[in-house]
This record gives structure tokens, sequence and C-alpha cells, in this order.
């Protein structure tokens, strides 16, 4: 049906029968019914985007630039002077070191080396030597702030573009925008590692689709057991009686949508048809002993563990093979507000070596270059120690004013160094980047104007970026 036809069939009756007594269901039926049919199906990218999938690392908790990125030898000499007034001036501390009567000065205790990246070099921790070795591919940015100053309000804002829950997630609106690749394989992906130390809690809404269609919303692969749950047919129930079975629900629930117009109907008979492929699919991702040796050593013995982050970055890139627009992996347990050194050394360890083989296995298979991998955390942490401070052990506090984000492939300059903080790594002097450009410019990669992808809900227009961002073209290749 058209939507003229919709809007005919949208008696009085209908109307507020459809709404359960509310007017926001009934303007949202109305909405539905005069609504525009390619803003149901999808929209069309607006020119030929340079990435046509996203693998997104998220380092949940918040890493330390100052002890991974953004080199401050200077700092060494300030060891435990009070962070001056004038850098910090009045900015918001979180209520973990509002109370602290000093915010001493705590420099890295890690040696940097300066890896040649094709232009002015970049300086990466000892701790991660892998991700040096790819160097030339990576496009570093050393200026980018955030809103938030907690865990769950910084997520949520880096991962949907507002501090409020309710709103579609960067992975939904890519599927939304990009559609499918692969019709046996969800278009949105989610891996989670267990990391070391303090981890905060994932919520399923930081990969909803919000008031998108469900189909876009993240499909999580487990590690162990069944990669998605009810994978497998209970006990009894072959094939054939799976396939009669979904043919008669569908027989009903298309029967209702011609006489409620209900959206989420057919999004739920999608679903439904792509779990029972997925039957057949996720096993054959999952398997990897097609894999060559090769493979295992590039990625370490790690990636043939489940649950490991080099199993996550090698299926990731299995996925990736596939089709999937958006992979979204992530590593919990870098949020260290004590004992940062030894925390570190094994969150780098378990991420360090499976990073760099992501990003040169795509290069080896060509796919690098339509393939946008990006790595940060919600926020970035403090140049002051949080409680005690000595040269061997310190902690770091929630830091938005300014943390390193890096890109490699889909559309980036490789190679590239861009933004500078202040001489205490606390503040931004260069090229500030928040995160709604960060969208805006993922967006563009993919072939979007952020300001056009947009999506009606509740009479309104809403897109992942609201009324902010602007793409950094300094940051494109």
């Amino acid at each position: 049906m058209t939507a003229q036809d919709l809007a005919r069939l949208l008696t009085r009756r209908r109307f507020f029968g459809r709404s359960a007594t509310s007017v926001a269901g009934a303007l949202g039926a109305m909405s539905f019914a005069t609504g525009n049919d390619e803003d149901r199906a999808g929209p069309k990218p607006h020119f030929a985007g340079k990435a046509k999938r996203v693998i997104s690392l998220h380092m949940e908790g918040g890493p330390s630039q100052l002890d991974l990125f953004d080199y401050k030898p200077k700092l060494r000499e300030r060891f435990d002077e009070d962070l001056p007034d004038s850098v910090r001036n009045g900015q918001r501390l979180t209520g973990m070191t509002s109370g602290q009567s000093r915010f001493p000065v705590a420099p890295s205790m890690f040696r940097f080396k300066r890896w040649d990246n094709g232009h002015d070099g970049v300086y990466i921790s000892e701790l991660m030597p892998h991700l040096g070795s790819v160097a030339k591919e990576l496009c570093v940015v050393q200026s980018v702030h955030t809103e938030a100053i907690n865990h769950e309000p910084a997520i949520t804002f880096v991962q949907t573009g507002t501090q409020q829950p309710g709103r579609p997630s960067l992975g939904a609106w890519a599927s939304y925008g990009l559609g499918s690749d692969n019709r046996d394989l969800p278009t949105f992906v989610v891996m989670i590692t267990q990391g070391f130390g303090n981890m905060q809690a994932l919520a399923a809404r930081f990969w909803g689709s919000g008031f998108l269609p469900s189909e876009h919303q993240g499909c999580k692969l487990r590690s162990s057991g069944d990669p998605v749950l009810f994978l497998r047919d209970p006990a009894g129930v072959t094939r054939r009686d799976r396939r009669a079975m979904l043919d008669l629900v569908a027989e009903f629930a298309e029967a209702e949508a011609r006489q409620t117009m209900d959206p989420e109907i057919q999004a739920r008979l999608a679903q439904q048809e792509m779990a029972y492929r997925m039957q057949m699919s996720v096993p054959e991702l999952t398997d990897l002993r097609d894999e060559p040796e090769s493979t295992f050593a590039l990625y370490g013995e790690e990636a043939r563990k489940p649950g490991t982050f080099a199993s996550s970055c090698l299926l990731a890139r299995r996925l990736a093979e596939r089709g999937v627009r958006f992979t979204q992996l992530y590593m919990r347990g870098w949020d260290q507000h004590g004992n940062l050194p030894n925390e570190l050394r094994k969150q780098c360890k378990a991420v360090d070596r499976p990073i760099a083989a992501l990003i040169t296995d795509l290069r080896r298979r060509g796919m690098l270059d339509e393939t946008l991998v990006t790595w940060g955390g919600e926020f970035g942490r403090t140049v002051y120690s949080q409680g005690g401070l000595s040269t061997t052990n310190y902690g770091r506090d929630h830091h938005p004013r300014c943390f390193t984000v890096w890109m490699a492939g889909g559309g980036v300059k490789p190679g590239f160094r861009y933004g500078r903080s202040c001489d205490y790594g606390y503040n931004i002097v260069e090229n500030p980047v928040s995160v709604h450009d960060l969208h805006a410019t993922m967006l563009h990669l993919m072939g979007f104007d952020h300001e056009r992808l947009i999506y009606r809900h509740q009479g309104r227009d809403f897109r992942l970026t609201d009324v902010f961002g602007n793409v950094v073209t300094d940051l494109l290749a």
C-alpha cells in the first residue's frame, strides 16, 4: 500500500483505537499513515561514501590518553606539584575527587616511542608496540572533548549523540542508512570482552535502535554457549517444523498489520526470518577451523579462545568479510582510579596485538580502504592523581575536557595527527573536536550528510547529531 492508501483506511475508530487512549499514540498513527515511504524503507546514501562498513572499538571506562598517546615529557619535572588553578579554572570535577585538598601532577611512568607515520610522527606508549607498527595507517585525534563526566551519560552520549537514554545508537543509524549487505546476518553486531579491574555496567540500550525500526538494533554475540540465545531448535523440533511455525505466524501477523498498520509488525517478522537464517550463518561465522595457522600467528593464540578481545577482533574481520555494516567491540575495565600502572599493562596486553592484527589483516585482504576502524572511550583521564601518588603507582579521575581517539581506513588520512592539548594535557589548545563532530565525520565517510540523515518521530525530525556537529574535513583523505 502507498501512504495515500493507508491514510484512506485510517478511520476515526482505528485512529483512536490504535492510540490506546494516548494522544501521542494517535499522533504516531497519523505520522505513520502520512509519512514518506522512503523514510520507512530507509534512506539512500547522499553521495558515494568511502566506508562501506565500520568496526568500532570502544574501551569502556575511559583510557588514559596521557599514558598512551598524549606524550608530555616535561610533566616529569612537575611530579607531585599541584595542578595550577589557572589550568583547571574551576572546571567540573567528579564526586570522587571534588573533596581532595590537593591535585598532584602525575606524569606517566611509561616510556613513549616516536613511530614513523609517514608525516610528522606519532608518539605511542611502550604499552602498545604492536599498534605502533601500524602507525602509518592511523589518524590520531588528540583534541576530542565531551559534555559528560560520568560513565553512564558519557557512554550514552558517545554511542547515541545525547546523554538522555532512548535515542538510536550510532550502529543503528548506520544500519538504517546503509541497509543490509548480507541477508543471513544482522547489519549491526556487538561483542563484549571482560577486562581487568573496575568495570562499569554496559546497558543494551547502548546498542539499541531507539525509535528506529527494531531490526536496526545491535545483535549481541555471546562468548559462551550458543553465540546467540535460542540459536538451536528445541529437542524434537525439526527444521521443517520451524519453517512451518514461522509461516503460520507470518500469516497471522500480516493480517494484523493490514488491520492496525503497525510498522513494528513487519519489523518483528523480518527479525524472525533473520533468526531462522542465523541458525545456519552464525555457526559458520564462529567456526574458526577454516582459518589458517597464519591467522593465529598474526592475532595470537588468544584468538582461539571465545570471549577474548583477540577472538572478537578476528570475528570482526570475518563479519566485515560477510558484509556486516557495523561491528561494535566493547573492552571493559579502563576505569583506573587507582593502581593504574598495573591494570593498564593488563588492558593493553589484551588489546594491542589484536588491534594491530585486525588493521594488518584488513589491509592485506584489500578491505581497509572500505572499512572504518575507530578506537576510543567515553572520555579520558586527568593529569592529576586521584588519592595517593608515587613514582610507580597512581590513579586518574574522569576527564571529558581532552582525550584521544584514533581512526584507520575508510577514507580518513593515514599517518595523520590532529589537534593538540596544553602542556598539562588538560585543555585543548588547537583544533577541538566534539563527539558530534566525530559522528558527523563518520556519517560523511559512510556517504551521509549528517543534517539530512533524519527520522521523523512524534512529529519531529531527529538525527544522530541533533542540531550540532561539523564534518572535520581535515581528517578526510
